[in-house]
């Protein structure tokens, strides 16, 4: 009692503003009793929307929480079963704001700006007016009969892709391929970089000690050889300039298997795959399964190597609306009629204004921060644009738009520019940044 009233005196115990939200299922948070300041309320707010399940996810974690606490005789093994359990449109949650001291952050804690965000009660309700808190599975034996008596548990969300994170001591991190299209507002990029911030380690320390941690893994590991056991004993006492993961990120599968996701984030789940590795200088990287030796071909893992390694054709864009393809590429009528309609729809081709808007946004999203162009400067419109397409998704339903890579980009009809060279293409160079567009 003594500490904790000098600490009070200090002014170092944190404030603490209790809140009850209410939650719908389509992201809706609503704060029922909580502080009067905004910015509090925001940061609360905020917090929920993203620490939650919403959407598919939200029924996922509904019904997992029923599968695993059921101790019937019902046994779900499709989608269709699991889908006949009901789920309530509302949440509601309890908690407080604690400012002025983060707290551990260990359990239903939540770091915010100037401190955390703490849970505590929850409730489920279809109507609104009759709550109930769902049954906590605490018994690792009960959890493992579930597992083994519900095949549903096995079925997978659709995957959305694998991507390769550099993750850089100085807190850079390059993520391929670019998550932007999971959505408009960059929220699950930011939560993937704090996914990754969390894995590698935020300070130096815990920099290191991750380092460490998955070099001790690999050592723990029978039958290793004298030479591999020495390079991972050497390693551990390497600080990486930069380390190497590979995630697969997918939709919300039925169930949420405890074992499988490594984090859920509103109805994606994020899963580790093999590969991970690290460079001490910068361009030689090591596998962390054998530090000895270097990664060739840039490093891949062979799940994401995989991914890239895509049967793809090209085919070229131009500014009055024609499309065209190498005539080796044998395409059905049906591809053909796809490739022109989906092509011009997506690229303006054949509308002077809509294909300068779009190929505006284009160099301006490829090229990044290599241009500075002022709000309201037209930039110069190539003729025409060279696609990428993975042959696969010919015949599918969805836009090409959400497949294809620009590749090239011409501004005469003759002189062909790499978007992905190192050098600024030289029609843009009045508009590459720290020059002057006048």
């Amino acid at each position: 009692m003594g500490e904790a009233k000098r600490r009070k005196q200090l002014g170092l115990m944190p404030t603490v503003f209790p809140f009850s939200a209410e939650l719908g299922r389509g992201g809706e948070v609503r704060l029922v009793q909580g502080p009067e300041d905004a910015a509090q309320r925001a940061l609360i707010e905020k917090a929920l929307r993203d620490s939650q399940s919403f959407g598919a996810a939200w029924d996922a974690e509904y019904r997992t929480v029923t599968v695993l606490s059921s101790r019937g005789s019902e046994r779900y093994a499709t989608r269709e079963d699991v889908e006949r359990i009901p789920v309530p449109a509302l949440r509601q949650i309890d908690g407080e704001l604690a400012l002025g001291s983060a707290g551990k952050r260990m359990g239903a804690v939540i770091p915010v700006e100037g401190g955390s965000v703490r849970l505590r009660d929850q409730r489920h309700s279809f109507e609104g007016e009759t709550w109930q808190t769902l049954p906590t599975v605490r018994d690792p034996q009960q959890l493992v009969r579930a597992l083994q008596q519900h095949p549903a548990f096995d079925i997978e969300g659709e995957s959305l892709g694998q991507f390769q994170v550099d993750h850089w001591l100085e807190g850079r991190i390059d993520v391929t391929p670019d998550v932007g299209e999971l959505d408009e507002q960059g929220e699950t990029l930011e939560f993937f970089e704090t996914l990754v911030r969390e894995f590698h380690g935020q300070t130096l320390k815990e920099w290191i000690a991750a380092h460490r941690e998955v070099l001790e893994a690999q050592e723990e590991e029978g039958d290793l050889t004298p030479e591999r056991r020495e390079a991972l004993t050497a390693a551990l006492d390497e600080v990486p300039v930069a380390r190497r993961s590979f995630f697969e990120i997918r939709r919300s599968a039925p169930l949420q298997s405890p074992l499988m996701a490594t984090a859920y984030f509103r109805d994606l789940e994020f899963y580790l795959l093999s590969g991970a590795a690290y460079t001490l200088d910068g361009d030689t990287w090591h596998p962390y399964e054998d530090p000895d030796t270097e990664i060739e071909g840039g490093g891949l893992a062979p799940e994401l190597a995989e991914f890239f390694d895509l049967n793809m054709i090209t085919v070229t864009v131009h500014s009055d609306g024609r499309v065209e393809w190498d005539e080796d590429d044998e395409l059905s009528e049906a591809d053909i009629r796809q490739l022109q309609t989906d092509l011009t729809e997506s690229t303006g081709a054949g509308n002077p204004q809509a294909w300068a808007e779009w190929n505006r946004t284009m160099l301006q999203e490829v090229l990044g921060t290599e241009l500075t162009v002022p709000d309201g400067e037209p930039l110069p419109v190539p003729v025409a644009v060279r696609l990428d397409i993975p042959r696969d998704v010919l015949g599918e339903d969805n836009p090409l738009s959400q497949t294809y890579m620009e590749s090239e980009v011409t501004f005469d009809g003759e002189h062909w520019r790499d978007l992905y060279s190192e050098e600024v293409p030289e029609e843009l160079l009045p508009f590459a940044a720290g020059q002057d567009s006048n």
